[in-house]
């Protein structure tokens, strides 16, 4: 059975917050089936106001780069309706997600979609890495990159290798046909010490109902 389609995104901001008047001017995504990256998506966009000038070194996001760029009401219509309802993952899922909802809650849109945090299951997965930034796992997972960091498609690019990286150990050490992608999210709450517990636990749960009276007899 195919695993569920995952859409893996990146934003690049004025700030650390939207509560602080913070806003995107880019983001970056790549929709991940089959284990392959199967589409992208990717756009500056204006905030309205003046990019600072550590932000723009950064980046490379100038403010003459995001003059002619489209506002963020405008592009974050277009990725919501590009997102859908599929279930979504970011490096660092508490910063991107603030800004999707705040930037949904703009234009009158909610999400739905759930959302898991490649940083968190890398700390469970990979306890070896020398630190769990995107960087440092890239280098220690052997991920292909061309060398560009803080911009929203190629991160979203790599977090999407680090997305098959993850699943692909949980994959080949419990033996899995496919990966759910709420087993992923669950480990961002299970303590490092107890994960293999945890998965060894919640994959006999799944056989057992699958072996449940109920479906024996449809059977």
């Amino acid at each position: 059975m195919p695993e569920s389609a995952v859409i893996v995104l990146d934003f690049e901001t004025t700030g650390h917050s939207p509560a602080y008047g913070d806003r995107p001017i880019e983001v970056g995504a790549v929709r991940i089936e089959r284990g392959m990256v199967v589409d992208r998506f990717q756009a500056l966009m204006n905030p309205g106001f003046t990019i600072s000038w550590f932000i723009e070194s950064l980046t490379g996001i100038s403010n003459e780069l995001v003059a002619e760029a489209p506002d963020c009401e405008e592009v974050m219509a277009r990725f919501a309706d590009w997102i859908g309802d599929t279930p979504l993952a970011a490096h660092n899922a508490r910063f991107d997600g603030q800004f999707l909802d705040a930037e949904l809650a703009r234009i009158g849109r909610e999400r739905t979609n759930p959302m898991a945090c490649t940083i968190l299951a890398a700390r469970r997965l990979f306890p070896e890495a020398p630190n769990h930034k995107l960087a440092s796992l890239v280098r220690h997972l052997g991920i292909l990159t061309d060398g560009t960091f803080h911009r929203a498609l190629s991160d979203a690019e790599m977090t999407g290798h680090l997305w098959l990286a993850l699943t692909g150990l949980l994959r080949d050490r419990y033996h899995l046909e496919e990966v759910p992608f709420v087993l992923v999210q669950a480990l961002s709450r299970v303590a490092r010490t107890k994960v293999d517990r945890f998965i060894r636990t919640y994959l006999e749960q799944q056989r057992i109902e699958r072996l449940s009276p109920s479906a024996a007899w449809s059977a």
